[in-house]
């Protein structure tokens, strides 16, 4: 009898596990797709009464196209592609959503990740989202729960992350962007609600410069609204997928990385998007173009010494 009801016992916890892979599955499936999109920030709350808050920004970017890449019941990797118009469209950031993850790239700040180990309970039943720059330089990661909860399908978590394009572009007053990230499905598509701290890290301690209140919006649309975007991917994923593999093989073997931000007056993204073009126009023979990826990548890295992994 006691065997028994252990393995009724057994049999409900694995149902429930897989009912909860299974559901996360869905969840982000419905982040892909063709939307409407429109970034909108706000920073709303200064301890210093002396600074002076930056004008609230209205990105509207026109269309955003959301591919899978690559689908399985335990990883799910999606591009994001900004179609501007039907001749421009821009290589966005990457998301990667992976299962019960075991461990993470957490951000230290000054463009420097240390892998961390994740114990099992701190990841059973939840997924973990990945952020990928648009060079496919690492971003941030987090670990969470999707949830229903008022009629609404939600994941958050918060992170530490380097500071986004829109920010390190213009400013060098803070230096980590500690993200509250809340992505919200509803029957239009989905908003990406965030409450960012900007922070001042130095010598272990953390000074708050300003909080930032953040509300990306993507609405379905019809996909030949992004047919352009379809397009650009078909002739360019190549190039990318190669790209990605770089730096794949440099963090499975690195316990740590440390980035340069600029080379040359430019970021990794300015060689890339110059090279993926010269790729797709013939300039570069496919024979020599893993070589010219890593040649770019690795000039980027502080320390090639290949670590030893504890995976």
């Amino acid at each position: 009898m006691k065997n028994s009801i252990l393995f009724v016992a057994v049999m409900l916890v694995s149902s429930t596990a897989f009912s909860q892979q299974q559901e996360g599955k869905k969840n982000i499936e419905k982040l892909c797709g063709c939307f409407e999109v429109q970034f909108k920030y706000a920073e709303t709350f200064s301890p210093d009464e002396d600074y002076k808050f930056h004008n609230r920004e209205n990105l509207a970017a026109g269309a955003e196209l959301v591919v899978p890449i690559e689908m399985s019941d335990k990883k799910i990797s999606l591009q994001h592609l900004l179609v501007i118009s039907d001749t421009l469209v821009v290589k966005h950031w990457r998301e990667d959503w992976t299962y019960e993850n075991p461990q993470l790239f957490v951000y230290k700040g000054g463009l420097k990740w240390e892998k961390t180990a994740l114990k099992p309970a701190d990841v059973k039943g939840k997924w973990t989202q990945t952020v990928w720059e648009v060079s496919e330089a690492p971003r941030y990661q987090g670990v969470s729960e999707w949830i229903k909860t008022d009629k609404k399908i939600i994941w958050e978590n918060t992170t530490d992350a380097p500071l986004p394009r829109r920010e390190y572009s213009v400013r060098n007053d803070y230096n980590v962007m500690q993200r509250g990230n809340r992505i919200i499905i509803n029957e239009e598509g989905w908003i990406h609600d965030q409450d960012n701290k900007k922070i001042i890290r130095e010598g272990g301690a953390d000074k708050l410069l300003v909080e930032e209140k953040g509300i990306n919006s993507y609405k379905r649309i019809d996909d030949k609204q992004c047919a352009a975007g379809f397009a650009y991917w078909k002739k360019n994923k190549l190039y990318w997928s190669k790209v990605k593999a770089v730096w794949d093989d440099y963090m499975a073997k690195h316990s740590s990385i440390a980035i340069k931000d600029k080379v040359d007056g430019k970021y990794l993204h300015d060689y890339l998007f110059a090279q993926a073009k010269d790729f797709a126009g013939g300039k570069i023979k496919d024979a020599d173009i893993d070589a010219s990826i890593r040649t770019s990548v690795e000039k980027f890295f502080t320390d090639t010494k290949q670590l030893a992994t504890t995976n």
